[in-house]
């Protein structure tokens, strides 16, 4: 079981950007990849991205292509979601997730793949 926790989220206008962080408690980090999600009130809980192993591989909702980037440290034990021109829509809670393995991110791609999850972070964009 890998411990995770997310921060970065907070109040932003549109058009702004935040960085998210989620700290992993784990003795090999790089033996997992990672992902956000997010989850709007009232809706279930969508893919925003993933990144493999390494970080030599990542995979992104359309909706946030071009917009948001994930990468790790893993000296620093660490995945990131950067998240630029947000808008509205974006308004979420935030959450990463750990998946054991070594496949390339676009295998990351659905809730059930993951088998720990942190508490979340609310990111809110005004319009």
């Amino acid at each position: 079981q890998v411990q995770l926790v997310e921060s970065g989220g907070g109040l932003v206008q549109a058009g702004g950007s935040l960085r998210l962080s989620c700290a992993a408690s784990v003795g090999s980090f790089s033996g997992y990849a990672m992902g956000w999600f997010r989850q709007a009130p009232g809706k279930e809980r969508a893919f925003v991205a993933a990144i493999n192993w390494s970080g030599g591989s990542t995979d992104y909702a359309d909706s946030v292509k071009g917009r948001f980037t994930v990468s790790r440290d893993n000296a620093k034990n660490t995945v990131y979601l950067q998240m630029n021109s947000l808008q509205p829509e974006d308004t979420a809670v935030y959450y990463c997730a750990a998946a054991g393995g070594y496949y390339s991110a676009s295998y990351y791609t659905n809730a059930a793949d993951f088998g720990s999850w942190g508490q979340g972070t609310q990111v809110t964009v005004s319009s």
